[in-house]
């Protein structure tokens, strides 16, 4: 699908392919959305096309509508029995979401559009315990928001740098990517293990 959309990279086309790809990811996590953000922003450094500012535009549209989605989904159904989301890092993932809404809940669902399987854990359990729509809703577009840019950035960066090698410098970026949102996934779930942890000693 990335190599589909960066097919489209000079065609109008293009937008609404990212777009629909972000919508996707916001409720099917095996489709992480960033590394096709990640590619156009890069091929767009390099090569300047497709329009940066509308890349960035396109993919935050289309992650906000994707979250509301999961929302929607949470709200209907009890995420716990979905089939995408039965396997145990999963479930993991949604006990770390419960959690995370309950003490910390603006903050983590800025921080887990970052997470592929955590943006869908989060914003599943937000529908499903029915966390105030609109403030979802508004914290759900400073996180589309900033995610697009995040991501944009370190597609430009891998352009900048790799600017004679475009195909290498939409792979740097699109690993780099990948890696960031490992590295933030572990970073985010130690420290509600910790949380967590603290809360069960005082407990004590």
């Amino acid at each position: 699908m990335e190599s589909w959309i960066l097919a489209l990279s000079s065609s109008p086309w293009v937008y609404p392919a990212l777009t629909g790809f972000a919508i996707i990811d916001g409720f099917f996590p095996p489709i992480p959305s960033e590394s096709a953000v990640i590619a156009l922003a890069a091929q767009a450094k390099t090569s300047g096309a497709p329009n940066l500012l509308l890349v960035i535009l396109f993919a935050a549209v289309g992650a906000w509508c994707g979250d509301q989605i999961a929302y929607q989904i949470g709200s209907m159904a009890n995420p716990r029995t979905l089939r995408i989301l039965r396997g145990e890092r999963a479930q993991k993932a949604l006990d770390w979401a419960e959690h995370a809404l309950e003490h910390r809940g603006p903050a983590f669902i800025i921080a887990a559009r970052y997470v592929p399987i955590g943006r869908v854990a989060v914003n599943m359990t937000a529908g499903g315990v029915h966390y105030p729509r609109r403030l979802f809703m508004l914290l759900a577009a400073i996180a589309a928001t900033t995610w697009a840019v995040y991501s944009a950035v370190i597609g430009i960066a891998a352009g900048i740098v790799l600017h004679d090698k475009p195909m290498l410098a939409i792979l740097v970026g699109v690993v780099g990517g990948l890696l960031i949102g490992t590295l933030m996934e572990k970073v985010m779930s130690a420290r509600s293990r910790r949380k967590v942890a603290a809360m069960i000693a005082s407990e004590d």
